[in-house]
């Protein structure tokens, strides 16, 4: 099963970053690359792919469409309806399961651009996954099988962890959690980085040890088998200096904060699917 599925014939539609992290995750997992065929609008890209990992490169998006089973639809959300207009009548004719990573496009939208009711996956990956540390969540309309569901767990895993959603409306929970979510950290290693700076480190040395720092906290977090307040917990003795300064983030309403910036970004992807949706 596994050895068939690598040899499935797979079509990337767009050729960005996102579609070369999974292109090369894939292929360091054993997909077959003579099996991947890419489609772009920038002949540059296409042939940037096609050096890099030795993929098929497609005349348009129609040909890439009718080599595959499945279609990846890797562009940006503001021409994917040209897109989906574009290679419909070719994914209805072969039934092919089309997987989509545009942010903010729901599936009836992108089934209704499609023309019929096609086997789709909505994916909302995050931008680790560039470096194979990625976060997806995925939703599978009533028609994708089974199979169809085990190979695009199999693709979003080529470059991280993947998860299945049951409520669509939770996609855009997910957006602010985790697709925003690598912004949220970078902001915090941003601000305890100039803090240290503040308190008299070199710029190396500050940055150099809030990197690891909230590498080695994650890294504790994803292994360990209990839950992050457990963990902070336990390094937080009565009385030092760490629980000094949660005093002062919890004071300041770090929590609140949070909760207020999620609300906001969940508010502004169904902004953003109301807005793509009525294109």
């Amino acid at each position: 099963m596994v050895c068939a599925m690598k040899n499935t014939p797979l079509a990337f539609i767009g050729a960005g970053n996102m579609a070369r992290s999974l292109i090369g995750g894939l292929i360091a997992d054993g997909w077959d690359p003579a099996c991947i065929s890419v489609s772009d609008a920038d002949p540059e890209q296409l042939d940037a792919t096609r050096l890099l990992f030795s993929t098929q490169s497609a005349a348009d998006n129609t040909a890439a469409a009718a080599a595959a089973e499945i279609v990846v639809l890797a562009v940006k959300p503001q021409v994917m309806h040209q897109v989906a207009a574009e290679i419909g009548a070719t994914v209805r004719e072969r039934r092919s399961l089309v997987i989509s990573i545009a942010a903010g496009i729901r599936a009836t939208d992108l089934q209704r651009w499609l023309g019929g009711d096609c086997a789709l996956v909505r994916c909302m990956p995050n931008t680790p996954a560039l470096v194979q540390s990625g976060a997806t969540a995925m939703y599978a309309t009533p028609g994708v099988s089974e199979d169809q569901k085990a190979l695009a767990e199999n693709i979003m895993r080529a470059v991280g962890l993947s998860l299945w959603v049951t409520d669509e409306g939770l996609m855009d929970a997910v957006t602010a959690l985790s697709g925003s979510g690598p912004a949220y950290f970078f902001l915090v290693i941003e601000a305890m980085e100039e803090a240290g700076r503040d308190l008299g480190l070199d710029e190396k040395t500050a940055r150099l040890l809030a990197l690891q720092t909230a590498f080695g906290a994650a890294k504790m977090a994803l292994e360990s088998p209990d839950d992050p307040a457990l963990l902070r917990q336990r390094v937080t003795s009565p009385g030092g200096t760490t629980e000094r300064a949660l005093a002062v983030l919890e004071d300041g309403g770090l929590r609140t904060l949070f909760r207020d910036a999620l609300t906001a970004a969940r508010d502004r992807s169904r902004e953003l699917a109301e807005q793509f949706g009525a294109e």
